[in-house]
């Protein structure tokens, strides 16, 4: 396998990591990046750019990155929130009226951020141009009634985060979504990250699709089963878990154009690894001299704990901060202090504020987990091992 790329003096491990992810792990196109202290370490791409295609993956490959969409959509939020345009603790009702229906009046946007708000699910699931068109998904978790009492409980809002922090997002700025990560976060930070793929970019994204799962999970050790709870939820087409990632039924073609295209910050978002890394090193300092993106004050909400305990989706226990996964069984990072979000599949996004690191790992091979990817989990302990 031709590894290009780059990798300081120091983090020749991670290099180890990543060509292990493709010998034993399965990987057939992805690359890592990982920021210390604001300057670029590791910088490293390999395989095809499509899973089911032989060419190269190049220096500029972007994939779609799943569920990691939602850090970056969870930093708009805490930046409108650090620019005094949203108070965490208003009524989600205050900037959307519409969303005060059905038991919803006393949801505040802390409680969107942490999935806290109870609407993980939707009664009728959204066909996929649906989806896509900006205002049923909106509408739909404007009359929804909650699956529990808000405040209660955490639940992964898996598909329905898309409409619930796109709405509040544009009726607070007047802007998408996808406009103002362009604007505000991408265009500053020179980030090759779009929520809402532009169609002259289009050529650069390569297509994803499932791989096998390997004999086992991190190339040495047994293969852990999931707790038959877990198989439970998945199988049953009744449960939380199943209904909350069905709200999107059928299930969208993540390689068309269209869907690509639509600004949906849950699941949709496509970056290269790059940028990823970027933009985490940029929450908690500044990067080749640019911007940084949190201060302070806003870098403490991200990674305090919001929601810990028994996910009423995902049946194990998550934690949550302000939008972002925090370190712990389910989305383990580098450390206590680490704040990110995995894609379903493979992606993953994280910064580290106590080493300074932050790494960006996309993949077009996507595994059936949610959480904790081993070929992810391989390159985090190789940055463990280099620092």
């Amino acid at each position: 396998m031709d590894v290009r790329g780059t990798v300081a003096a120091g983090f020749e491990p991670v290099q180890d990591a990543f060509l292990r992810n493709f010998e034993q792990r399965g990987d057939r196109g992805a690359a890592v990046a990982v920021y210390r202290d604001g300057k670029k370490v590791v910088d490293l791409w390999a395989g095809t750019r499509d899973v089911d295609g032989p060419e190269p993956w190049a220096l500029d490959t972007a994939q779609i990155v799943r569920s990691a969409t939602k850090g970056v959509a969870a930093a708009v939020v805490l930046l409108l929130h650090q620019r005094g345009q949203i108070d965490l603790d208003a009524p989600v009702g205050t900037y959307w009226p519409e969303f005060k229906a059905a038991g919803k009046d006393r949801v505040v946007v802390r409680q969107l951020l942490s999935h806290r708000a109870a609407v993980p699910v939707l009664d009728r699931p959204l066909t996929p141009a649906e989806a896509c068109d900006g205002v049923s998904g909106p509408a739909a978790l404007a009359a929804q009634h909650p699956a529990w009492d808000p405040g209660t409980a955490h639940g992964y809002h898996a598909q329905t985060y898309s409409w619930l922090i796109g709405e509040l997002v544009r009726r607070v700025t007047g802007r998408t979504i996808g406009r103002w990560v362009a604007e505000e976060i991408a265009r500053p930070l020179g980030l090759d990250f779009w929520i809402g793929l532009p169609a002259d970019e289009a050529h650069r994204v390569g297509r994803i699709g499932p791989v096998p799962e390997p004999e086992t999970a991190d190339g040495g050790g047994l293969k852990l089963r999931p707790k038959p709870a877990v198989v439970e939820a998945y199988h049953n087409p009744d449960s939380l878990t199943r209904r909350a990632f069905g709200a999107i039924d059928p299930l969208p073609d993540e390689n068309d154009p269209t869907y690509r295209a639509a600004e949906l910050p849950a699941s949709g978002g496509i970056s290269t690894a790059r940028a990823l890394a970027r933009f985490y090193a940029a929450t908690i300092g500044t990067v080749d001299g640019g911007p940084r993106l949190f201060a302070p004050a806003t870098l403490t909400l991200a990674r305090t704990e919001e929601s810990a305990g028994p996910d009423r989706v995902l049946i194990v226990n998550t934690r949550y901060g302000l939008g972002f996964m925090l370190h712990g069984p389910a989305a383990p990072m580098l450390g206590p202090g680490s704040f990110g979000h995995p894609g379903r599949g493979g992606s993953l996004g994280f910064a580290d504020p106590e080493s300074g690191i932050a790494l960006g790992y996309v993949t077009n091979g996507m595994r059936k987990g949610v959480t904790a990817d081993p070929r992810a989990q391989a390159l985090i302990r190789a940055v463990r091992s280099a620092l």
